[in-house]
């Protein structure tokens, strides 16, 4: 520690020139420290700004991935639940048609005992006094329990092949019913 009284005191002029000197060496050191200081607290400013910025732009990056996976969440709930009821929608019409095919077994079997019973010499009903609206009636009667489109297609198909005014035992008044059925109830 410089003992300031006793060189003011001495007066040695060599030592306050000396003195002189240090305190302004050491005062241009003290400068160029707080300059370094100054520098590096811009730097610090600099670097917490872009701090901010890129703590900013990371939340924002957050919130919109976490917005998205939302989203994703709720597409795939939606597409589960769609999944689903057409699953339940297959499941429904294989059962019907496993319904249909053991009762086409069963009258397959009823026709073939029939068959062997002597019936063979079956001959289609005389249909030429009925009207167009006992034709509808009829038509109407044979899509009754009809639930579904696909229900309605086969039933039709079905139809056709039997009542055809090609077929033996068709019949053109109760074919053309049967189209103007289905055309309704298709619409």
């Amino acid at each position: 520690m410089i003992d300031w009284e006793d060189i003011i005191q001495n007066e040695n002029e060599d030592e306050l020139k000396k003195l002189k000197l240090f305190l302004f060496q050491e005062n241009l050191r003290l400068d160029s420290e707080k300059q370094k200081l100054a520098s590096e607290k811009e730097e610090l400013k600099k670097l917490q700004d872009s701090f901010m910025k890129d703590r900013v732009s990371l939340r924002d990056e957050l919130n919109e991935l976490n917005r998205r996976t939302t989203q994703e969440r709720q597409r795939l709930r939606q597409e589960n639940l769609f999944f689903d009821k057409k699953m339940d929608i297959l499941k429904d019409g294989f059962r019907a048609l496993e319904e249909d095919r053991r009762k086409f077994e069963r009258e397959k079997e009823e026709f073939e005992s029939g068959r062997r019973l002597g019936m063979s010499d079956f001959s289609a009903p005389d249909l030429s006094d009925l009207s167009e609206s006992d034709f509808d009636a009829i038509a109407c009667v044979l899509f009754s329990d009809i639930t579904s489109p696909g229900m309605l297609r086969k039933r039709y198909k079905d139809l056709v092949k039997i009542f055809h005014p090609d077929n033996p035992g068709g019949d053109a008044r109760l074919s053309s019913a049967i189209n103007r059925y289905y055309n309704q109830m298709k619409k």
